[in-house]
């Protein structure tokens, strides 16, 4: 998280820092094709959900738009000519007598005989579970509402349309930070009030995360005979207002907000597909996509006679893309296949500033780029149940603007080279073992760190990094009914050359001081990247007659990670359990689940800069019961 957006991070590659409109997550997430250009898109619920896919690496040929880390790809199932529906709803207790209601209802079926449909609707409760030092009473609450829909046309077998609406209205107080062993600012006056545990918010100004989201799409497929052709057609609009105290303290020092930020985007991409059944199988595609981000940035510090005061920022970004790609699969002999593929991307970007009332700050600048990636790996497949691989591949993301500056602030392209090989088998009927290694290799990683003195960021390029590791998964079915499921993971993430790496140190009067010559942050862990991650998931299942019993659990442990470059502050090791049981009768459901059953103190975010560190902590322990009726 960085505020109030979501910011995945695969095998240590993500965003580092802070969420700038028109700067686009280097982890990308699409939904049912579309590619989501904000952190926001990652805050949404889905009510109904085929698959989601997580693909690792770099995305360098069919997925391209800046997808170095990788990408997230949810696919949600199309409408049935089959009736048939499902409500759902839990209510759950947190710490503060806090309650939390989840409802969603999903219904699909044939409107004629060519025209199916679908609905979804979701509605989320949950009140405030933070302790609020200063007014009394809790901070934390949460409010979502989310309305989808999509409408299939099916003229014959070989010809399909879709179109998806969807809405979603979103209230929440989740960027509240606290400082971290009360390291604010605020420390050095007098009336600071400091947190003395977890879960406790001592802030001035009350935390704001408030967004709006509509999203559009339209997608066809046409068999060809000869081959067959999709497009995918897209629109977003979101609209955020968040706005969160700056130094976290209940001492009127700094605070951001509240900012209103507009992102639009519209895209466009048309593929053409094999038809499968030779020894190739290929596709190549055209990619276009604008986006248009804005947004009024009060940036609030304390002035002599301790009022607040500073520029209200006006950034406007616009970018414009264009792709061609292609990518094709051959089989050289019976149990060996090789594929390649390739991206060409050009992209143009433009930026201008105001301030307070339409003063020109910053004038406009643009710059335009483009970029040729590629993949190629070899797969040896000498059972349908064994597939031994090796892959090497390139991605690219475009250079950015800061838009929560000042002065201009941009940063060259970004660019990875990746190895990876690996093994995914069933060893046996009940024993499946995946195995993968890699090795990353960056140039000009885009990071972010908060400004050494101002309530802004400032983007740099880290000149090279290194990542390599490995992840191991095992499921196991002793017996019928019984899985265990492991996971395990290595990452040696380092800069290998970062000069001047924006670079803070605690102050004995609280808050944090800007070395005046950053050091190079070589050999450094990279931020967010945790050495080693485990995880096991056990699940039983059993018929009673009466109906079917089932329990599961989820154990995750993450060793610590840092938050800034110079490895000074960092999220200590964790590990989270969570569990549920059911009881399932005919048609319905009866759930009793927990979430973070032992209260671990997890880091959704930690911040370092000026006046304070501080973090969002994730959720504390909530207990769940709920009920399910399919239909």
């Amino acid at each position: 998280r960085s505020g109030s957006g979501g910011q995945p991070v695969i095998r240590g590659i993500g965003p580092s820092g802070a969420s700038s409109n028109g700067d686009e997550p280097n982890v990308a997430t699409y939904i049912d094709g579309v590619y989501q250009p904000d952190a926001y898109a990652t805050l949404m619920e889905l009510v109904e959900i085929q698959r989601v896919e997580v693909l690792r690496g770099p995305q360098g040929t069919v997925f391209g738009r800046n997808a170095t880390g990788g990408l997230i790809n949810i696919i949600t199932p199309d409408p049935s000519f089959n009736f048939r529906g499902r409500i759902a709803g839990t209510y759950g207790r947190l710490r503060n007598d806090a309650g939390d209601i989840d409802v969603r209802a999903y219904m699909t079926g044939g409107v004629s005989s060519t025209i199916a449909a679908d609905f979804a609707f979701l509605y989320k409760n949950r009140d405030g579970f933070i302790k609020d030092l200063v007014r009394g009473g809790t901070l934390g609450k949460k409010e979502a509402i989310d309305v989808r829909t999509k409408i299939m046309w099916q003229p014959s077998d070989s010809a399909k349309i879709i179109f998806t609406a969807q809405t979603t209205d979103y209230h929440s107080q989740e960027n509240v930070y606290q400082p971290l062993d009360g390291n604010t600012a605020g420390r050095s006056f007098a009336g600071v009030i400091l947190p003395t545990g977890p879960w406790q918010g001592s802030v001035d100004w009350i935390p704001r995360n408030d967004y709006s989201r509509h999203l559009m799409s339209l997608r066809t497929s046409f068999d060809l005979g000869v081959a067959n052709l999709e497009t995918t057609s897209g629109y977003t609009y979101s609209k955020v207002k968040q706005q969160a105290d700056s130094d976290s303290s209940n001492i009127q020092i700094a605070v951001a907000g509240p900012m209103p930020f507009l992102t639009e985007s519209y895209s466009q991409e048309i593929r053409l597909l094999s038809p499968g059944g030779g020894r190739l199988n290929w596709l190549a595609g055209f990619y276009a996509f604008h986006l248009d981000s804005s947004g009024v940035i009060p940036t609030l510090a304390r002035l002599p006679g301790g009022v607040l005061g500073g520029p209200v920022l006006k950034p406007d970004v616009n970018t414009t893309s264009y792709a061609v790609f292609a990518e094709g699969t051959y089989q050289i002999a019976e149990p060996l296949f090789f594929t390649g593929g390739a991206r060409w991307t050009y992209e143009k970007r433009d930026f201008i500033m105001y301030r307070d009332n339409n003063v020109l700050l910053i004038p406009k600048d643009k710059f335009n780029m483009d970029k040729v990636t590629y993949r190629f790996a070899l797969r040896y497949q000498p059972t349908p149940d064994w597939n031994i691989y090796a892959s090497y591949g390139t991605g690219f993301k475009s250079g950015a603007y800061n838009t929560i500056t000042r002065s201009i602030n941009k940063v060259d392209p970004e660019t990875i080279k990746a190895l990876e090989g690996g093994i995914k088998a069933d060893i046996t009927s009940n024993l499946r073992v995946n195995l993968a290694l890699f090795h990353y290799k960056f140039e000009d990683m885009q990071v972010s760190a908060r400004h050494p003195e101002r309530v802004e960021y400032i983007l740099q390029n880290a000149a090279s990094s290194k990542s390599y590791g490995g992840e191991l998964e095992v499921t196991l079915v002793p017996f019928e009914g019984l899985t265990l499921a492991g996971t395990a993971s290595y990452t040696h993430a380092r800069y290998e050359d970062f000069p001047r790496a924006q670079t803070f140190e605690p102050l004995a009067g609280g808050g944090n001081r800007a070395l005046a010559d950053p050091p190079n942050a070589a050999g450094n862990h990279m931020v967010k990247a945790p050495v080693t991650t485990f995880s096991f998931s056990p699940r039983y299942e059993r018929d009673l007659g009466s109906g079917t019993f089932d329990i599961s659990a989820n154990i995750f442990h993450s060793a610590k990670w840092y938050a800034d470059f110079a490895n000074r502050f960092y999220q200590p090791a964790y590990t989270t359990v969570s569990g549920q049981i059911g009881y399932t009768v005919g048609q319905v459901r009866f759930t009793l689940s927990g979430t973070n059953l032992t209260d671990e103190v997890v880091y959704d975010q930690l911040r370092v800069g000026s006046q304070a560190t501080d973090t969002i902590l994730a959720a504390p322990r909530e207990v769940k019961v709920g009920v399910e009726v399919k239909f």
